[in-house]
């Protein structure tokens, strides 16, 4: 690559035309540096404004919301073990889940960005979570988190809803 500019430049092309998230070090790997500068990079771009979400699976660029469905947020309670239950129950009704939000005490509001649109999404965000023996946000306030998800109709959000429910995991008003 000529210069840092332009790496900055293909990498933003690179993130255009990729429908799924990109490592850092599959960018590197193409792009012929290292790992830490496709990190800067990328914490460049973001300060210049350019909607790039890091996910667990790597980098993607941000569609604008009008690209992404309708969005909905739904409140949701349920252990560890429940995550693919949850998450199944959300893709396999033709919606997405974008991120996951918990209120903490100290911090506010803690999100991480999920992009799973799938069931192999699912099995790949849960296998890392295992192998990197990390805690999911929902552990800090007793299971209880928010999610955003994309759902391509209102139908396909009532179904989710309804299987939420129907698995005891949405959190309803009493």
């Amino acid at each position: 690559m000529a210069n840092a500019v332009q790496r900055r430049e293909k990498i933003q092309e690179i993130l255009k035309r990729s429908k799924t998230p990109i490592s850092a070090s599959a960018l590197a790997k193409t792009l012929g540096v290292s790992r830490q500068i496709i990190v800067g990079d990328v914490a460049l771009l973001r300060a210049a404004n350019i909607p790039i979400a890091a996910t667990p699976r790597g980098y993607i660029l941000q569609l604008p919301e009008k690209c992404r469905g309708i969005l909905h947020t739904i409140a949701c309670q349920h252990s560890r073990d429940e995550i693919s239950q949850e998450m199944y129950s959300i893709v396999d009704n033709g919606c997405g889940v974008l991120d996951v939000t918990v209120e903490h005490a100290v911090y506010g509001q803690l999100s991480g960005q999920l992009q799973v649109f799938s069931r192999y999404d699912v099995d790949d965000f849960v296998r890392r979570l295992s192998k990197s023996r990390s805690l999911p946000l929902c552990n800090l306030t007793g299971g209880i988190h928010l999610h955003t998800i994309s759902c391509p109709s209102e139908e396909a959000f009532q179904r989710v809803l309804e299987k939420l429910k129907e698995e005891n995991i949405l959190l309803q008003k009493e």
